[in-house]
């Protein structure tokens, strides 16, 4: 197995397939996205499949739609679903209090609507997203087109006051054009290296016009699922512990 799939996709599969059994017959789940994410649809969707599992999802971008109605889910819209038991979701960073930053898939957007309509979000994560302080990820906005420029001008100098260790933007790119959000945005990434208070960041960096949402996910985190690549699947938060998952199981996934 080891030869076959990396150290990084073997963790990737664990916290995914543990995250799995958190759903059960008739709920409504929100599906993250990004490649961790892509691991939890493979899971739900064998489990849709060899138990009769019955799921609605809700996914948060067209390629986590697109992969869930591959193997089987039924897919639907948030408005669809009303509100929605459960959402599990990858994650950039996460720190000791379960903050999150996310959208190194420009996905951020979809995905705190997402998160935040649910009754319970649980984060999976192989063990370098957990850092002691939020920031090393650059932190992802997601902008309009219009008056772009004057908007990343706005967002710097907003910087100038926060309590971070550095202070570039970039634009992310896609290829020589720049990055489309599925909502048609583009996507600032802030490059802070370290978030001091991220809650004063997050408040500050929402009021300036242009901006539609922050990356950064603050107290929406119930548990967070850590994967390791021997197996182990680590809970954090409150439903602490320890279990272990078949990795033989990961290859039948792909």
């Amino acid at each position: 197995m080891s030869d076959q799939l990396s150290a990084s996709d073997l963790a990737k599969f664990v916290c995914a397939r543990r995250a799995a059994d958190f759903v059960e017959d008739g709920m409504r789940v929100g599906l993250g996205t990004g490649s961790t994410a892509a691991w939890l649809v493979r899971s739900l969707g064998k489990r849709v499949r060899e138990e009769g599992l019955k799921i609605r999802a809700v996914p948060t971008s067209s390629r986590t739609a697109d992969l869930a109605r591959q193997v089987g889910i039924e897919v639907i819209s948030l408005d669809e679903a009303g509100w929605l038991d459960l959402t599990i979701d990858g994650a950039d960073e996460f720190d000791p209090a379960l903050n999150l930053i996310k959208g190194g898939g420009g996905a951020h957007l979809q995905e705190k609507i997402v998160a935040c309509a649910s009754d319970r979000m649980v984060v999976i994560a192989d063990a370098a997203k957990d850092v002691a302080t939020l920031g090393a990820f650059p932190l992802p906005l997601e902008v309009i087109p219009f008056g772009g420029a004057s908007t990343r001008k706005l967002v710097e100098r907003a910087l100038a006051d926060m309590d971070v260790d550095g202070r570039e933007t970039t634009l992310r790119m896609a290829g020589e054009q720049p990055f489309i959000t599925d909502e048609g945005n583009h996507v600032l990434d802030l490059h802070l290296k370290r978030i001091g208070d991220p809650r004063a960041l997050s408040l500050a960096i929402n009021q300036i016009p242009g901006v539609v949402e922050n990356g950064l996910f603050l107290g929406i985190c119930d548990t967070v699922v850590i994967g390791h690549a021997d197996g182990r699947a680590e809970l954090r938060g409150g439903a602490a512990g320890e279990s272990t998952v078949d990795l033989s199981e990961a290859q039948a996934l792909l």
